[in-house]
């Protein structure tokens, strides 16, 4: 609010519509609409600390919603929307269990949804605001007339939430103190400059487009460029062209999102853009991989992209966002560790750069300030450097707890550290994740990441990047767990040998690299692999589903 009286006319968001038209939205215009949903949901009887589900796509709308709830102190939570690929009907259940499990006293949506979720929610003690009941309130009355009261800044500014293939899962609540805590650490991590323009393209309803790609630049009064993680996905040369136009310097993006731009942009398409304003590609929010960044530089150099512009960065919605990250202008620390001492001892021992037999770790780089992490063993004992644990940190900008859900605070949070239930090791100060604790895979006494095999098939021609799925399953005979992976291929018409072709380049490379052999290859077709609600494999939901379709099995 102080910025839309100083600096009413300076941009807070550059917002570009799915047709490529751009909008300049001012700061006392951002601030007039989100009033107007503030107005709009106390009008209703919308009290502080009560909490908000947006029902919304990603647009102009879903920004304001999000901010007046927070200028009424209410708690917004922002659900995915519905699209092509989710049934309608489970989704709408998952409405109805979002709205009476948490106790939501309202639901923000669109016009067109406005029917279906009244009906759905008949009996629920929450309203249902529509769009159009929002007034709208001009700049200059909203300036004079509109103080909202300061809250302690220990209360509930939002909720984020887990990923999960059922929707939202866990609903990780965040004080206000802690997202300025992280707000103002993070700045500090990354030396985020006035001149910073952010260029973001990441799903609202995901820590990472939230915070780094919303919240912070505008608390920051720092320049926003943001578009539709649709559009991107279709298009990703959106991107670089609106880096291109705005002189971009920072940005975030997952893993997987290298591999996609690199594969599907053509060199015609970004024929005269220039990528040299960039400080940092932050790679965040998956595990990070040394051959993503190579074949992303490789092919985007020649426009200006340099080395020491790939940067990493670990985080998590339980930490508000960033836990580490590497010094920006600098390369990442590339470690190259023995493979089989990695699988066998669960212990990063240095190896030769390139040699045989080796694996290469990207670091994540070093705790942001305020925040502390070490590694853990399975008795909840502090490891040495180099040993494989659980990851746990603490800090002054973590959750206040999961919304509602005292028995999920209670097993994550223990003396004042969260388990993060991620596995990695310390070396030198610097953060190296190998993945998650409840996907690995346990194969003849080898402790095997899945995310380490998927990123083996990323590099096969013919299967889609990012759309692959390793797992385990106990095979009694052999009294340990085999490896089954299934990956999406690029066209469905491919002919059977060609099908064999790539199964065999895929089983070579990963016995080359990991020295396992897999007992189970299924080649799909598109979207036959299920997701998260952040994007990422979801790897119980499709061991399911290759149980169920594959080998007629039912789960309980």
């Amino acid at each position: 609010m102080e910025r839309a009286a100083l600096r009413p006319d300076q941009p807070a968001v550059i917002f570009i519509h799915d047709d490529g038209r751009e909008e300049t939205v001012t700061v006392a215009q951002f601030h007039a609409r989100a009033a107007g949903y503030a107005q709009a949901l106390h009008s209703i009887g919308v009290q502080p600390e009560d909490l908000v589900v947006l029902v919304l796509k990603h647009s102009q709308t879903l920004l304001y919603a999000f901010w007046g709830a927070m200028y009424l102190g209410a708690i917004g939570s922002i659900f995915p929307f519905l699209t092509e690929k989710l049934d309608a009907q489970i989704y709408m259940a998952r409405v109805r269990e979002l709205v009476t499990h948490s106790r939501a006293k309202a639901v923000i949506t669109f016009p067109e949804f406005k029917k279906q979720l009244s009906d759905l929610l008949k009996g629920v003690d929450c309203a249902v605001l529509c769009t159009e009941d929002v007034p709208e309130i001009s700049n200059a009355q909203t300036l004079q007339q509109m103080a909202w009261p300061m809250y302690d800044g220990e209360k509930i500014a939002f909720l984020q939430h887990s990923s999960g293939t059922t929707g939202l899962q866990k609903g990780v609540a965040l004080s206000h103190r802690a997202v300025l805590n992280q707000i103002e650490a993070y700045q500090q991590a990354i030396d985020l400059q006035p001149d910073d323009v952010i260029i973001s393209w990441l799903p609202l309803y995901h820590d990472m487009g939230l915070i780094a790609g919303f919240v912070m630049p505008l608390v920051a009064g720092v320049p926003l460029v943001l578009m539709s993680p649709f559009k991107w996905v279709r298009d990703p040369k959106t991107l670089f062209h609106a880096i291109h136009r705005h002189r971009g310097t920072l940005c975030w993006l997952p893993n997987f999102a290298y591999n996609h731009c690199a594969r599907v942009i053509r060199s015609c398409d970004i024929e005269d853009v220039d990528l040299s304003s960039m400080r940092a590609f932050i790679n965040c929010s998956e595990p990070v991989f040394f051959e993503s960044h190579q074949v992303f530089l490789e092919k985007f150099a020649a426009h200006g992209v340099r080395p020491e512009a790939l940067s990493t960065c670990y985080a998590m919605a339980e930490n508000t966002f960033a836990v580490t990250q590497f010094p920006v202008g600098q390369m990442p620390t590339l470690d190259w560790v023995h493979t089989r001492t990695l699988q066998e001892q669960r212990h990063a021992l240095p190896a030769q750069p390139a040699s045989a037999g080796s694996t290469p770790m990207v670091s994540c780089g070093f705790p942001i300030p305020n925040t502390d992490i070490c590694i853990l063993d399975d008795n909840g004992l502090q490891l040495p450097e180099r040993h494989i644990g659980e990851v746990a940190l603490r800090s002054n900008c973590m959750l206040s707890g999961y919304y509602h859900r005292p028995d999920l605070t209670t097993q994550a949070m223990r003396d004042g550290w969260y388990y993060t239930g991620d596995m990695g090791y310390i070396a030198n100060g610097e953060l190296y994740i190998t993945g998650r604790k409840k996907d690995l895979i346990i194969h003849g006494g080898k402790n095997i990441y899945p995310q380490d095999l998927e990123a083996i098939a990323n590099t096969i021609p013919g299967i889609t990047p990012g759309r692959s799925v390793a797992f385990g399953l106990m095979d009694k005979s052999l009294g340990s767990e085999k490896i089954v992976m299934i990956c999406e291929l690029d066209h469905h018409s491919l002919g059977k040998e060609e099908q064999h072709n790539i199964e065999m380049e895929l089983r070579k490379r990963v016995v080359q690299r990991s020295e396992v052999a897999l007992a189970d290859v299924r080649l799909v077709g598109k979207r036959w692999l299920i997701k998260t609600s952040s994007g990422k494999i979801a790897r119980a939901a499709n061991r399911e589903k290759y149980l169920r379709e594959f080998l007629g099995e039912e789960q309980s």
